[in-house]
């Protein structure tokens, strides 16, 4: 039996999986532990279902996911919106450095998964997808560039990318936390006392986070800079690709434009966008657009792929590891903050922000507090990291396409 799904069905079914996913989480101690977001959850679940069915010859369901782009582009939109400059120069040369450490990591993340997929007989493209945009970029990411590496003939990338952010997204959870235990204990680390320039970006962060009332006219303006930038984004990435033959999505060019819109509108009025909306809205439609790509895996497209893919990944992990604790560690001070802040490096590199959050949590809950890893990690890894992780995955994906 053949059933498909139109494109309201299928957001309705999106949205329903999401609930499931969240409720899924609360119940299994494990998954909450590990940061695995609910679209994955509930998506994955599904798409083991459609995996049965179609092998056992009861049904195959087809989904219209056409409503996925919109999401995916507004919620990379609310991502540019979010890089204030202010928070960056607030940062300091430790913000730099760990933003810097990022974008060598997005290479070497590349040349890992490029380099192994050609050694295994595999394409190139694979490798772009189960280097920094899987690992670096997580599920976001994997879905973003999937849609656009198969629209260059590769079939199995957005799977094989989905595929490779959940193995990333559990390792990143696993290996952070004795990590950064084997530097505490090497170097015999302690907390240090909070600085004032800590204070002051927390301070900023707070007033950035929540300093407006929420109401319906003030929200629609949001919504009015939101989809602008979205609107001029996606154009000038059309005429950027049709100028210059180069690829470039128009999610990029609208998460670019709202760099500019929001440093803009700062300078003439700090207080015109509300990152509490903005980011309310980003929650909503990331887990929409998650969940619609997870629950259509083709996960018999990448049975194949599941042992070379595994491999790369493994690869990836030592990687970051001897990365972080060789050369990341002494980079940004060899002190708490620094072991403090590998854990979170480890977390968001081979996952998610929420990852990285989840391993500081739990070290500093053990250890004790490190105000600047918690204020500088979150600030890269939200938003900062894709100014320079995206030209590397697009100049990738241009010289192999």
């Amino acid at each position: 039996m053949n059933i498909t799904l139109d494109s309201i069905s299928t957001l309705f079914l999106a949205v329903a999986l999401l609930l499931i996913g969240n409720i899924l989480i609360k119940k299994v101690p494990w998954l909450n532990r590990y940061c695995i977001p609910a679209p994955v959850v509930g998506g994955l679940l599904f798409a083991l279902l459609i995996l049965i069915l179609k092998q056992t010859g009861l049904m195959n369901i087809e989904l219209d996911t056409s409503l996925q782009s919109i999401f995916m582009l507004t919620f990379f939109t609310t991502v540019g919106l979010g890089a204030s400059f202010k928070l960056v120069k607030l940062g300091g040369k430790l913000l730099i450095f760990y933003w810097i450490a990022c974008g060598v990591l997005a290479l070497c993340q590349n040349a890992i998964g490029i380099s192994l997929a050609t050694a295994l007989g595999l394409e190139p493209l694979l490798g772009v997808m189960m280097g920094a945009v899987s690992m670096e970029g997580g599920h976001g990411a994997a879905t973003a560039f999937g849609g656009t590496i198969e629209e260059l003939g590769i079939e199995s990338a957005l799977s094989t990318g989905l595929a490779a952010a959940t193995f990333g997204l559990i390792a990143g959870g696993l290996v952070g936390g004795p990590t950064v235990k084997y530097l505490i204990n090497k170097y015999k680390l302690t907390p240090k006392q909070s600085s004032d320039s800590a204070s002051e970006i927390a301070t900023t962060l707070e007033e950035d986070k929540d300093h407006l009332p929420t109401s319906t006219n003030h929200f629609m303006v949001q919504v009015l800079i939101i989809t602008f930038c979205m609107t001029v984004g996606s154009l000038l990435g059309e005429l950027f690709s049709e100028a210059t033959g180069f690829v470039l999505p128009s999610y990029v060019g609208a998460m670019f434009v709202a760099v500019i819109v929001r440093n803009i509108v700062d300078k003439v009025n700090g207080r015109i966008i509300d990152m509490k909306s903005i980011n309310f809205i980003g929650d909503i439609t990331l887990g929409i657009f998650l969940s619609m790509a997870l629950m259509s895996i083709k996960l018999w497209e990448i049975a194949d792929l599941a042992l070379p893919m595994l491999f790369i990944v493994f690869i990836q992990v030592v990687f970051i590891v001897l990365f972080s604790i060789f050369v990341l560690f002494k980079v940004f001070g060899k002190d708490y903050d620094a072991a403090v802040m590998v854990g979170g490096f480890t977390g968001h590199g081979l996952g998610a922000t929420p990852n990285a959050m989840a391993n500081m949590s739990a070290i500093t809950e053990k250890y004790g507090p490190s105000p600047k890893a918690f204020l500088i990690v979150p600030i890269v890894g939200a938003f900062l990291i894709d100014v320079f992780a995206m030209p590397i995955i697009i100049t990738s994906i241009n010289l192999l396409s």
